[in-house]
């Protein structure tokens, strides 16, 4: 899976292992909802995750750039349910 992302894109890098710790999800129905699962294991799993990949040129990623994009994308996704299939959900 690791060769289907660009390790030189830090947000494809972020949401890589956001996803595969299942720490976010794309909606089923609606691929442009990202839905934040809660767990806080597998958003610090994610984080240590990311930490390990390294650019196409070998180098590591800078921590602190790694932590603020993990934070971003955890704060733009949908908190637990997909606004688009549960209307509820954006009334919370």
């Amino acid at each position: 899976m690791l060769a289907d992302i660009h390790t030189d894109d830090l947000t494809a890098v972020v949401r890589y292992a956001l996803e595969t710790t299942r720490a976010t999800s794309v909606c089923p129905f609606h691929d442009d909802v990202i839905v934040r699962i809660g767990d806080d294991a597998a958003e610090s799993h994610a984080l240590e995750r990311a930490k390990r990949i390294v650019r196409s040129d070998g180098t590591e990623w800078d921590k602190d750039a790694l932590r603020n994009e993990l934070g971003r994308q955890l704060g733009a996704a949908a908190d637990g349910r997909c606004p688009k299939c549960d209307p509820a959900a954006s009334r919370v």
